[in-house]
């Protein structure tokens, strides 16, 4: 709109600027749910070929192969897991105490051990700090760790042989060390004028507010742990104490082994099927843990991974 004023010249109103159109958002978004959506089909076909395999008849497996759906029925793979013997059993009951056990004492160890490094003034931070990082760069090996947990710590034939030396990961430690680093300084220093002295300010004040980093490192160990057997191979041989992932592994290896000696043993023993079932036995617990940390899994990543 023009406007003239006495003495001086015609001024004209400032017209607003286009708005852009978001053609390029929207398609952006469009592509990225596309992309996002195949790649999740990857993931959760072979899933589900795995579940109707183990529902599949032997017979059917062999003649027909791999299917989406179950042509024939059948459950006596998962019968022969867990039919007639406690081995599998006495397997989940040791996995899961090495899950459950090792995860809390590592997620205690690592929580203790970030903390006291993230806290610069203390005289213990950076002696630490360097003892956790050589980890990273340099590994005594497999022999002297063997002759440390046999001949030291005596720990053979014991859950805690795969427990311990898996107990502390330097990269979780210097994850949560950052997430610690980011907490206001501000926090810490009213807690201490109120009287609290380091323990009370950690369990009372820091860890109640660290809910999400603790459930991502909880969730990595817990992983590491249920699916660990390299380490069980190598320290436990009494069949009372062996975890579920080596018991499944010895149980494929040696009915593989009958097959190739006997291949009369096919009908008695369904290879494949007992394959896609031990397969499914051994993720169901893990995928069952991810949707309870999975509100926090995004949150702790990216807290504990920023710059401060």
């Amino acid at each position: 709109m023009a406007t003239t004023i006495e003495g001086l010249a015609p001024t004209v109103a400032p017209t607003p600027a286009p708005v852009r159109p978001r053609r390029r958002s929207e398609r952006f978004t469009i592509g990225s749910t596309i992309v996002v959506v195949i790649y999740a089909l990857c993931c959760l076909v072979p899933f589900w070929v795995i579940i109707a395999s183990s529902l599949t008849d032997e017979s059917e497996v062999s003649r027909t192969g791999y299917s989406f759906f179950p042509s024939d029925f059948s459950l006596e793979a998962y019968a022969q897991i867990f039919g007639g013997s406690s081995f599998v059993i006495n397997a989940y009951v040791a996995s899961v105490f090495i899950t459950v056990i090792g995860t809390a004492l590592a997620l205690s160890a690592t929580s203790g051990l970030a903390w006291v490094i993230s806290r610069r003034e203390s005289r213990f931070s950076r002696p630490l700090a360097f003892y956790t990082y050589i980890p990273l760069l340099l590994s005594g090996g497999l022999v002297p760790l063997y002759i440390l947990v046999t001949q030291y710590l005596q720990l053979r034939n014991t859950w805690w042989a795969v427990i311990l030396p898996l107990a502390v990961s330097p990269f979780l430690v210097f994850v949560q060390m950052q997430f610690f680093r980011e907490i206001p300084q501000a926090l810490i220093d009213s807690a201490r004028i109120d009287g609290a002295n380091e323990l009370r300010i950690f369990f009372t004040i820091v860890l109640p507010i660290s809910k999400p980093i603790l459930a991502v490192i909880g969730l990595f160990y817990g992983v590491t742990y249920w699916n660990e057997w390299f380490t069980a191979l190598l320290f436990i041989s009494d069949k009372e104490l062996q975890p579920l992932q080596q018991v499944l592994q010895m149980m494929i290896g040696n009915v593989s082994a009958a097959q190739a000696i006997q291949p009369a043993a096919e009908a008695s023993a369904p290879i494949y099927q007992l394959r896609m079932a031990l397969t499914v036995v051994t993720m169901g617990p893990i995928l069952l843990a991810y949707p309870f940390a999975q509100r926090y899994f995004v949150k702790g990543l990216t807290l504990g991974a920023t710059k401060g």
